[in-house]
């Protein structure tokens, strides 16, 4: 049995919406088949009040056994250090995590808000918002650089706003199997086995990508979100293309820009009218390019693909 304790902090719930909606594993599965014990989350737990402060302490204790801690949302700091703007159990929900994160076997960041501060954090940061281990792409946090959970890991980010339901519910599934140790986690702490690759791999649109044929409408099915409509497929570390949504879809192949929700910047350019779902320029050319690719090169390409454009990419190729 591994016991799994799941707490929010400054968070719009959605990722755990998100990992209600999983199906490979489903939550469900992972207390009939893999053993899994909810020992308290906070749309599913049964314990209030005194009962769940007891819950917690005995964890502290060490009367009950914490082998993975899950955590949602930022952790608030705010005023002035003490945490009292987001308490919890009659504690500041940040003196709990202190004390949890010590005990616990393992210690799994779900959601930007988690991971990297997210939204909360945005400046000028009012509520002194962070994510566990990372501030956006600087290392620390409110854990620190240096810290480890008892089974030797660094925090384990799940970034995604909200995560992929199956990142979350796989990720446990590891823990609990004991094969964490088969997971390469890349320079963010992030599971390299969802996050090495782009959200441009396996995008239905890749072949509008290389003609420059674009679409500047949500929704249409044919022509690159990237050059007009600011999508961040090709600079976004994310598997949304290759692990789709309830296995159906995803957002570029909805007609939607990807958002770039699983990198720590976001969200980009502070939410500023006019920027977000628009690609910005310099002389017709993206200020931001593919990872690899310089602007000169960029442009070249640009003139060559234009050219060579087949009829049949401007056409809707889902038209039965």
């Amino acid at each position: 049995m591994v016991n799994v304790l799941w707490l929010q902090g400054a968070a719009c719930s959605g990722n755990t919406m998100s990992f209600l909606n999983a199906e490979e594993p489903t939550a469900c599965d992972l207390i009939a088949d893999f053993g899994i014990n909810v020992l308290w989350h906070p749309s599913l737990g049964l314990e209030l009040g005194a009962n769940l402060q007891k819950l917690l302490w005995d964890c502290i204790n060490g009367k009950i056994p914490l082998d993975i801690l899950v955590f949602e949302g930022s952790v608030v700091q705010a005023p002035n250090g003490t945490g009292t703007w987001n308490r919890f159990a009659d504690r500041p929900m940040k003196d709990w995590l202190t004390d949890l994160s010590q005990v616990a076997s393992f210690v799994v960041a779900v959601g930007d808000c988690a991971t990297w501060g997210g939204i909360p954090a945005m400046e000028p940061n009012p509520s002194d918002s962070t994510g566990l281990q990372f501030l956006k792409r600087k290392e620390g946090g409110f854990l620190g650089t240096e810290y480890r959970s008892k089974g030797g890991l660094p925090v384990i980010n799940i970034p995604g706003c909200p995560a992929h339901p199956d990142w979350i519910t796989q990720i446990l599934v590891a823990i609990a199997t004991g094969r964490i140790s088969d997971i390469t986690l890349d320079e963010l702490n992030r599971p390299q086995t969802f996050f090495k690759s782009f959200t441009q791999t396996g995008c239905t649109r890749n072949v509008h990508f290389a003609y420059k044929a674009s679409t500047a409408e949500f929704g249409q099915r044919k022509g690159c979100l990237f050059y007009d409509l600011g999508c961040r497929g090709p600079m976004t570390h994310s598997s949304c293309n290759r692990i789709l949504w309830n296995r159906v879809s995803s957002k570029t192949r909805a007609g939607m820009p990807c958002l770039g929700c699983t990198e720590p910047e976001f969200p980009f350019h502070d939410l500023k009218p006019g920027t977000v779902f628009k690609t910005q320029t310099v002389l017709g050319v993206p200020k931001e390019l593919p990872v690899g690719m310089n602007k000169k090169d960029y442009a070249l390409l640009t003139i060559v693909a234009k050219d060579a454009t087949p009829k049949w990419a401007e056409e809707d190729i889902f038209t039965v």
